[in-house]
């Protein structure tokens, strides 16, 4: 295979960048990584109810973006989403938030609460994070009839870091025996300090020709994964609990997840190593390896096909949700 078109048009907004933060304090980086996500594509977002409200927690308010929901209703699914951005950036308004609850909502008829933690800077570390997605997790179960939401419908789910986020709260709630997830919805998540080796045929096919090709930016080595780690952790990475690195921990009974990893990201890595480890433990898994994606690809406009491919697969996955336990 070969780069998503789209996408493969779009990278040279991004040459001369080695990161993402070296991109926006450059004269027009924030209009460079706009037109690298395809900004100017036609697209209109559906038209969805969306509130916000606090859930309060052991760190203080963590703020709850809530798009769709129809109070009234008992039966629909609800999924509670946490954004990536590599523990230390990203937000509400990013398309892999905003536009993915606005687009999960109106597919499913259920409603998304996109969960604004804080984020690992300024002196914030785990759990601090970690106990911010159990805080949206417990708040969204106790108001699920208010959303209009089956309590035992409700999934748990997240992008890149977000999906780690996810997980380990997953794993906390198991292993202290509180409502679990109907089910995990997954893009492209990092869950491994170390990456593990690819599998399979992988790298056989060209795949790492067409990585080497890619911009510095979209690229995880061994030691952009220790950092992101390390300032998330706020230590070495051998200080890491299974809850802030769950890729490694015994995924027995965890719920069933539909996982979505990108052909062209060295994260993939990790998505196929702990959707395997699932099946091993007699998890059922839905994975979905996007063909021609890059790491990150649902922060580009729904107005490109390989988006709305991977909008549908997690709304389908989100309807599909039947409770666990």
């Amino acid at each position: 295979m070969t780069l998503d078109p789209d996408l493969a048009g779009a990278l040279h907004h991004l040459a001369g960048a080695g990161s993402f933060s070296e991109l926006l304090a450059q004269p027009g980086g924030q209009d460079r990584l706009e037109a690298f996500s395809a900004g100017s594509l036609p697209y209109e977002a559906p038209d969805v109810r969306v509130r916000e409200v606090e859930a309060r927690g052991p760190n203080g308010p963590v703020p709850l973006r809530i798009y769709g929901g129809a109070p009234g209703h008992a039966d629909a699914p609800a999924l509670v989403w946490m954004h990536g951005g590599g523990f230390a950036g990203g937000g509400l308004d990013m398309r892999e938030a905003d536009q993915l609850a606005r687009e999960v909502a109106a597919r499913s008829g259920g409603a998304v609460i996109s969960v604004d933690y804080r984020l690992a800077r300024d002196g914030v570390h785990f759990p601090v994070p970690h106990e911010d997605v159990l805080t949206a997790w417990l708040w969204t179960v106790e108001h699920a009839a208010e959303l209009g939401a089956d309590a035992g419908r409700v999934c748990l789910g997240g992008a890149s870091a977000g999906g780690n986020l996810a997980v380990g709260a997953a794993l906390y709630l198991k292993d202290a025996g509180l409502p679990l997830p109907a089910r995990l919805l997954l893009a492209y998540p990092f869950l491994h300090a170390e990456l593990p080796a690819p599998g399979g045929m992988a790298g056989a096919d060209g795949t790492a020709d067409v990585l080497e090709g890619l911009p510095r930016l979209l690229r995880f080595t061994p030691d952009d994964c220790r950092a992101l780690v390390e300032n998330y952790i706020g230590g070495p990475v051998a200080m890491a609990s299974s809850y802030a690195m769950p890729g490694n921990a015994d995924p027995s009974g965890l719920p069933p997840a539909a996982i979505i990893a990108c052909e062209y990201d060295d994260l993939r890595y990790s998505a196929e190593a702990f959707a395997a480890g699932l099946r091993q433990a007699g998890t059922d898994v839905d994975f979905r390896l996007e063909a021609g994606a890059i790491h990150g690809y649902l922060n580009h406009s729904a107005g490109l096909r390989i988006v709305q491919d991977g909008l549908a697969f997690l709304a389908t996955a989100l309807i599909q949700a039947k409770p666990f336990q």
